[in-house]
Formats: C-alpha cells, structure tokens, sequence
C-alpha cells in the first residue's frame, strides 16, 4: 500500500511539474512574441507604452482681436484666474507649500480672505486646495500681485471667453463666437464666423516624461510646440461713427415702436463702410437674438422709389434723357389696362420729367421707360450696377436680391422699386457711381488683417470696379436729387447749413403668402438714399425704417439729419463750423517716472490724466510710449500702489471706459448710449472687490465747445 501511496504522489509531482514547465513555454514563447512584433492584438506596442508615460499637454492659442479702423477692440479674448495651492510634499521642493503661516500672511494682503481662513485651507490633508469665491474670478493685475509674492505651490487655472466690451454694438456684423462641446472657442455668427479659422490660430503643445503621479521625471527632455495665435482683424468700422448711428437709432426706435431700423454708411471716396446698425438688434455676450439674418445684408427687400435714382441714370446713359420734356401726371394705362399711379392721384398736371424726379413721379418714370428704354436696357443697367447680384462684402449669408421683370407692367414697376429685391449694401455700393465721377466701387468692410507677429497679411484698398456713368450724367443726377431736399418730397431732410442731396421712397411689403400686397397704413418699408455733402461728397446713407407708425412722418428724417449733424462734427466737413482745436503728440514713456512729475508733464502737454493708485512711481501707462494721441485723449498711469481703486467715472466716453476697464481687467457692460451717468460700483471701490461693472449712459452727443477767438 505505501508503495502505491509513492508511486501516485511521484505521478502526481510529475504532472505538476510538466504542467508548471508547460505554462512556463507558453510564457516564454508569448514574451518572445511580444518582443519581436510592432503590434500584439491590434496595439501598437510603443505606441502603447508611450501614452502610458508621456504627457501631452495642449497650449492653446489665443483667438484674435477684432478692431475698429482706429484700434479699439470690439471682440476680443478675456482671461480669469482660480487661485490653487499645491499642498503635498511628494510634489517636490518649490512645488508645493511648505511655509504655510508666510504663504497665508501673504495672500491675505491681496485676495479677499483672513490670514486663519486661508491657513486652515493650507492646513488640509489634501493634494490641493482652492480658495473659495476669494480665489475665483481674479484679474490679470490680481494674478500679477500674487506672482509677485514668489510663493512655492501657488498657481492657476486659466480660463477664457469670448467678450464683446460694448454690448449691443455693431452685433449683426460682429456676430458671436462662443465655446464647443469640446471647450474652443468657435465663431457662430457673423464676421466671428467668417473669420473663424484666421482667429482662432493653431494650438501648440507640451510633452514630457511623467512618473506614476504624472509628475514630470527630473532630468527628462520637454518638447515644447509654441501656439501661434490667431489674426487680429481690423475692420473699416469708425466706432464714433457706429456709436452716432446706433444713438440716432435708440432716440427714435422705441418712441415709435418701429419693426424694424436698417442703416449703412460709407465713406464717399473709397467703399469703406463706417457703420452698419440695425434695430432691433442683441448683445453678443448674451446672444439674446431672435433673428440671425442681418437686415442690411441678409435679407432684400422691395426699395420703392429710390430706385428712381437709376432708373433716371439709365435713360441718361442711353443718350435720350431731356429733363424740360413734359408728360401728363397722374394716372398711367399700360396696355393692359392696368392703372399706374403717382402717390398723389390726381397729379400735378403737365409737368417735365426734372419736376417728377422731385415729385416723386411714378408716372414721369413709367413714361420714361416706355418712351426710351427696353426691358432689357433697363434690366441690363440696374445689374451693370450690382443690382440682382452679391457685392462681396466680407460677411456671411449675403444675399443676392432679385430682378425679375418680364412682363411690361412688371418693367414699369420695376422703375419706381416695386417687384424687385434689393439690399441696403448693394445701394451702398450703386450710390458709389455717384461719389466717384460715375465709377463704381467695392465696398468693403475688413481694412486690414495682422498676424500674431504684426505682420500684416490682407491689407484692403479703393477698389474701383467699371464706369457705369459719365460725369455729365453723375452732374445732372446730384442736380435732381438736390431738388428732392431742397423743394420735392425730401423737404424734411433739409438741414440749414447742410448740402444734402438725396431720393426718399415708400414701397408697400409684400403678402407672406405671395398673394400681393398688404394694405394697412403701416405696412410699407420708408427708404432713405442720400449723399452729404454734394459739393465734396464724404458720405453715403442708406436707410429704411420697416411699418412706420402713422404719427411719425418725419421720424425716419430726424434719424438721419441726427446722423449727418453729428458725424459732420466728427469728421469736420460742415461748413462754418468750429471744431475744438487738438493737437497730435507722440507720447514718451513715463514708466518708472515719478507719479507727480508725469502728470504734471502730461497736464502741461494738454492730456487729461488718470493716475491709478497712490504710489509714488508709475509702472504701466496708457496709451504706451510712441503712440501718437490727440490731447483730448485720456492717459492712464498705474502706479506702485496695489491698493488701486475705482475712479469717478461721470461725463467719461463709452471708450474711456473701455480702457479702464481692459487695464483693470474688469468686465464692464453698458445701458444706453452717449457719456456716463451712473454705475454700478461706487467711486473708490477697491478694484480687487470688483467682478463686474454696469455703466449707465444717456448723455447725448458731446456739445462741440464755443468758437475760441482768434
């Protein structure tokens, strides 16, 4: 029996240990394989191993500014801060905090919190801490008081959105940008999103060998991929000239309960748009929009009379245009027995054709057409200047209108607005003919694009197109629309002093369901084309107001004279006017300066100047050194004093504080238009109490200053 016990337990050791030898082969053989392939089941092996210890950390790239002509950001990339401590010592010297009382006695001086509530945090048994409301929030100047400090295992999280420092301005052509479900900022609306891929730049990146803890391992190479930021746009856009345009537009719009406001201005002489406003409009930071067309490109509309202005140019340029010759107004019978009206039924007799332009006509222009053009002359010379095609302005969705006349009652519609489709941009670009000797022009809206060097890679330029009239018809045709102010149906628009020139019109809103028109007393779309000055033109406005009231004849006239009386000032071309003499001076730098000795040498200069805090030496100014400024312009100073606090703001521009704001890194939004008159925060607030500002502005235009004797 014991024999048998033996024999068993050997057979049993020998199993065991083929066994054992067997899984030991097929390790051996699994290594070998492993060992010699790339890839094991799919997985690139070092691949593998890579991700396992290497971290990849993303730089993001900056997204771009968008500017005005004049530099003065309307889109920009603001940065925020969260305070962390690092507060385990596996961390490694210098990288975690070790001197906890200092590290706590030190913050306490700059963020909103008690020297024993942060030592408490510090004093957790945790890998990290943060420090509550105190710690979020914080500034570019709070992050650089604490970077100043030198504290071990102090550092931040960044974090950045998309902001638009003048709220509801210029909404429609900035659009938004906003972030994706991945985080990044993308451009979803407008310039924003026609320009994404130049403002957004290329990402870099950061990788290293980590340990266990993803720490970097000491000693380890760092490849570093700097990001290149995205472009800076510069945009034709004259933000005074904006800010007038959506002033004019606040002190009508609701007083008058209007559907809807489109206004464009060019300069005269180059294309430039100076301005593009609608009503309503939204406020980009809080993409508080109903309708994500843009009136004045997205969307054609009837334009009614002042199409007349080419419909008479092209009888001109067909040779046959005799101004004394005399037509019966009233009412025109086409041959199909449909009646033509002028706005006036009963008409005004036998009068010339010079006569109907002021009037108005309906009549004088059908019997042009039937007179001294064909369907296809007229059709030919409405897209000879860019009528039923897309001006390539550098915006989203421009549309292209419509012109489809055919039949001869539409032919003759089609003379006085009626039946065809237009937009506020492509008039723009048609009233050029008349600015420029009879050359059309580009209108264009981006002025320049800069990379993140300062190179600039776009630069936009007068772009003449073709001659689509002479100068005797361009002289006859501002002589006509002179008389339009001056005595026909754009008397309202005469301002004393001003030589404007211009055609009004009234177009009935087609039915939604295409069966005609609508008939109430407030559905018509009231146009406005006009020129200033005649003489020397600088300007061009388009403007219509959509359902204008009953009692408001006038109101779209009070919108525009408001306009032109404003950028006249502005753009120092009315005539007799005094302008408050400023002088251009390129600025030194006072960094370091004595605070006492530059702002009295700043004061000397003729600046007004804003020292920031109360330190005895300044450490960042405003506008920097070789910048050239006028001596109406504001210089801020910051000094040595960390305890920066909130200036009175009263009587300030909407750029001035703007520019506080962006040094102080402070949010500010805005209610109403003009010069300040209230804010949220009181004057002396300290700066670091500070997470948002609301300014209150209804100042209208600053008066121009009585004429300084000579």
């Amino acid at each position: 029996m014991k024999k048998k016990r033996a024999r068993n337990h050997i057979r049993f050791t020998n199993i065991v240990y083929f066994l054992v030898l067997f899984l030991f082969a097929i390790l051996f053989v699994r290594c070998a394989y492993i060992s010699l392939n790339k890839e094991v089941d799919g997985i690139n092996l070092k691949s593998f191993a890579s991700k396992r210890t290497t971290r990849h950390d993303t730089i993001t790239a900056k997204r771009g500014t968008i500017y005005d002509v004049n530099g003065e950001a309307l889109a920009e990339n603001v940065y925020s801060y969260t305070l962390i401590a690092y507060l385990k010592e596996s961390r490694g010297e210098g990288n975690y905090v070790k001197d906890k009382e200092t590290t706590a006695s030190s913050l306490a001086t700059v963020i909103n919190m008690d020297q024993e509530s942060i030592l408490k945090l510090l004093q957790k048994d945790v890998y990290q801490t943060e420090f509550g409301n105190a710690g979020k929030g914080l500034t570019e100047l709070t992050k650089d008081k604490i970077v100043a400090l030198n504290l071990d295992g102090i550092d931040f999280i960044e974090t950045q959105k998309r902001y638009y420092p003048k709220g509801d301005f210029l909404s429609y052509t900035l659009g938004y940008a906003r972030q994706n479900n991945e985080g990044l900022i993308q451009g979803e609306l407008g310039l924003e999103a026609l320009y994404d891929k130049e403002l957004t730049g290329v990402d870099g990146f950061r990788e290293y060998q980590k340990d266990l803890k993803g720490y970097k391992i000491a000693g380890t190479n760092e490849v570093v991929q700097e990001a290149q930021n995205g472009y800076d746009i510069y945009l034709t856009i004259d933000a005074s000239v904006q800010f007038l345009i959506e002033q004019a537009i606040d002190n009508v719009a609701e007083k008058y309960n209007f559907d809807q406001i489109n206004i464009a201005v060019a300069e005269a002489k180059t294309g430039k748009i100076l301005g593009l406003a609608t009503y309503p409009s939204f406020d980009p930071n809080k993409r508080n929009i109903e309708n994500y067309l843009d009136p004045n490109i997205s969307v054609a509309f009837e334009p009614g009379s002042t199409m007349k202005i080419f419909s008479y140019m092209a009888v001109m340029e067909a040779g046959r245009y005799n101004g004394e010759e005399k037509f019966k107004s009233g009412i025109f019978k086409t041959t199909d027995g449909t009646e033509i009206g002028d706005w006036k039924r009963e008409g005004w007799g036998y009068i010339t054709y010079d006569e109907g332009f002021a009037k108005s006509s309906n009549v004088g222009v059908v019997n042009l057409i039937s007179k001294y053009l064909s369907r296809k002359e007229l059709l030919n010379y409405y897209k000879k200047l860019g009528f039923g095609s897309k001006t390539g302005i550098e915006l989203a969705n421009e549309t292209a209108g419509k012109l489809n006349f055919k039949y001869e009652t539409e032919v003759f519609n089609a003379g006085f607005g009626q039946g065809i489709m237009t937009t506020s941009i492509q008039y723009i670009k048609a009233l050029t003919s008349l600015t420029n000797g009879g050359v059309l022009l580009q209108p264009y809206l981006v002025d320049k694009i800069v990379d993140s060097e300062g190179n600039v890679v776009l630069q936009n330029e007068r772009k003449e197109l073709e001659r689509v009239a002479s100068e005797a018809t361009v002289n006859k045709m501002k002589d006509l629309m002179e008389t339009v102010v001056q005595s026909g149906t754009g008397t309202s628009y005469k301002m004393d002093g001003y030589d404007i020139i211009a055609k009004t019109g009234t177009a009935q809103i087609a039915s939604e369901n295409g069966t005609g028109y609508l008939t109430g007393n407030s559905d018509v779309i009231r146009g406005f084309a006009g020129i200033y000055p005649k003489s020397d033109p600088d300007i061009i406005i388009y403007a219509n107001v959509k359902r204008p009231r009953p009692n408001s004849p006038s109101s779209l006239a009070s919108l525009v004279k408001e306009i032109i009386e404003n950028m006249s000032k502005i753009r120092n071309n009315k005539v007799g006017e005094k302008i408050v003499p400023t002088e251009e001076i390129e600025l030194s730098s006072y960094i370091n300066k004595n605070t006492t000795t530059a702002v009295t040498a700043l004061t000397d200069l003729g600046f007004s100047v804003v020292p920031l805090g109360g330190g005895n030496k300044v450490i960042e100014q405003y506008p920097a050194k070789n910048t050239v400024v006028t001596t109406d312009e504001k210089i801020f100073l910051i000094t040595n004093d960390p305890s920066l606090t909130l200036p009175n703001l009263t009587g300030w521009s909407k750029k001035e504080v703007q520019v506080l704001a962006k040094l102080l890194s402070i949010p500010v939004t805005f209610q109403g238009n003009g010069y300040v008159s209230s804010t949220s925060i009181k004057e002396g607030t300290p700066v670091v109490e500070i997470s948002s500002l609301e300014v209150v502005c209804d100042e209208k235009f600053k008066k121009v200053e009585e004429e300084i004797p000579s």
